[in-house]
């Protein structure tokens, strides 16, 4: 076992171990390493680039879907759950055709 895996326990969970450990009891981290991995080992073969771009797309649409429901469509509330400033979530929504 490495020092990265998580245990589930009874004690109350913080917003911040939420993130970390999801209900189904993988990490985040966990969950995008093994979808690396799995990306990668069906190649087959083919040459691959800019795959931080893609995985940055990838992941980014569906966060900001998530959170959006989430602050019921705020975009300040969203903003500020995020980390972002609000014309920066605006620029993101627009990007990604969610505006």
């Amino acid at each position: 076992m490495n020092s990265a895996e998580t245990f589930i326990t009874d004690a109350p969970i913080t917003p911040q171990e939420q993130v970390a450990q999801p209900a189904q009891g993988q990490s985040l981290r966990g969950s995008v390493e093994q979808a690396m991995e799995n990306y990668f080992q069906h190649l087959d073969g083919q040459s691959v680039s800019n795959v931080y771009d893609m995985v940055l797309a990838e992941v980014e649409a569906p966060l900001l879907e998530v959170v959006l429901k989430y602050t019921r469509h705020n975009q300040t509330r969203a903003a500020q759950v995020l980390g972002l400033n609000r014309g920066t979530l605006r620029k993101k929504l627009k990007q990604y055709g969610l505006l």
